[in-house]
């Protein structure tokens, strides 16, 4: 089989890497992929919002299934392009990744079908926005309504900062036309807790739970990433509260898109949060998560391959998705300074014995050498029979990795200890 995977970072490589595992693939090709997937795909430099190149490359090259993998192509109809010209595909179509797309559509839905959720407000103009701040109660979350390479959601812990944020997104746009519109909602406490879902529309089948680490520093300091490592399982997430989670999210999030006529097919990434009042959702992904993934795929034992046809094809509750019983740990080499200001273009150098659990993000191919591309330029991640062994283990491995600029954080997978030991 031809396989092809649109998407360039740490998540791509994961998922390339497990769709490997399949003897019946003869052939992977990464668009675009980066110098690091570059081992174990070809490369081609189409951009992953080029819906037209992607859908021409994948039927000239008689591509047999494609997986569309970040947010940006799935709400563009990426999909739906590739079904159109016969190519199956994995990934919801451009009306169920709405998703995540809109932020004021998902918490639309939550409302009208009863999902759990923090109380919100919608607003379209700057204006209304700031009045209705000067009362409301802090702290609060604003989220610009559209797309934000996961930078959107602004938590504010004084009124200042709320007002600050509203003038960002909406009139500095920061975010360009994704704050047009801004959600303004409750401030949630507890823990945060991630569970990635294939479903095909009809059966949902969660993968484990992970946890998270999106502050740049040591004690979940500095500015908010795109995650700066991960582990799981999350200790959080008891059999009591995935029950409740699957009774009263899960399915009713699946029913609730299948009733607006957005059948929902692919990876649904549930953010929940465990408050006192019960597990609420903080935001969908339409897509596999990043880090998360990287910490999830090595724990599934079934055929990814497999799984993902089942989806496309909608017989998902036919097969069996096993996850092994051991803990698994993520961490992230970044460049120094991100998500701010940061160098790069720095060599490299990944021995042997650690290549097979290095997932790269952010880097490129240069005379033959692998430099430094990127905020997040690898993951790390490391199995082991306890979190205690995991988190070791990725550590390990992360020591023997080198290049300029490097940093990561020391405590991934501390606050799931503390939790587990409590």
């Amino acid at each position: 089989m031809k396989i092809l995977v649109v998407g360039s970072g740490g998540r791509e490589h994961a998922i390339i890497k497990k769709l490997k595992e399949n003897p019946s693939v003869e052939k992977i090709y990464a668009l675009p992929g980066n110098g690091g997937i570059a081992a174990d795909a070809e490369c081609v430099a189409i951009g992953a919002k080029d819906i037209e190149k992607i859908v021409e490359f994948a039927v000239d090259n008689k591509v047999d299934y494609a997986v569309v993998a970040p947010d940006d192509p799935l709400v563009l109809g990426c999909v739906d392009a590739l079904e159109q010209k016969g190519i199956k595909a994995f990934g919801p179509r451009a009306n169920a990744a709405v998703i995540e797309g809109s932020k004021v559509f998902s918490k639309n839905l939550m409302k009208k079908y009863g999902i759990p959720t923090a109380a919100y407000e919608v607003f379209t103009s700057a204006e209304s926005a700031l009045k209705y701040l000067e009362t409301a109660p802090i702290p609060t979350v604003v989220k610009a309504d559209g797309l934000a390479l996961g930078k959107g959601a602004i938590v504010c812990l004084t009124r200042e900062e709320a007002f600050s944020a509203v003038k960002e997104i909406m009139q500095d746009r920061k975010f360009g036309s994704s704050g047009d519109s801004i959600v303004i909602e409750e401030f949630l406490e507890g823990p945060e807790v991630s569970v990635l879902s294939f479903t095909d529309g009809k059966t949902v089948v969660p993968m484990i739970s992970s946890m998270d680490h999106k502050r740049a520093h040591d004690g979940d300091e500095g500015l908010n990433t795109g995650g700066m490592g991960t582990i799981a399982p999350n200790p959080y997430y008891t059999e009591d509260v995935a029950k409740r989670c699957m009774d009263e999210i899960f399915l009713p999030t699946i029913n609730a898109m299948n009733k607006e006529g957005r059948t929902f097919k692919g990876c649904l990434y549930f953010g929940l949060m465990l408050t006192k009042d019960g597990p609420k959702v903080i935001e969908y992904n339409c897509r596999f998560g990043d880090p998360e993934t990287q910490v999830v795929l090595p724990l599934l034992e079934t055929d990814l391959l497999t799984v993902m046809q089942a989806v496309t094809n909608e017989t998902l509750s036919d097969i069996e998705v096993k996850f092994s019983h051991k803990n698994a740990c993520c961490v992230i080499m970044a460049s120094n300074g991100y998500p701010l200001a940061y160098e790069k273009g720095y060599e490299i150098s990944i021995p042997d014995e650690v290549k097979h659990n290095v997932y790269v993000a952010g880097a490129k191919l240069k005379d033959g050498k692998l430099l430094s591309d990127g905020g997040r330029v690898l993951g790390v991640t490391s199995l082991g029979d306890t979190l205690e062994s995991a988190i070791a283990a990725a550590y390990k491995s992360v020591e023997k990795i080198s290049f300029g600029n490097a940093y990561y954080r020391r405590d991934i997978g501390a606050r799931a200890l503390k939790a587990k030991n409590n």
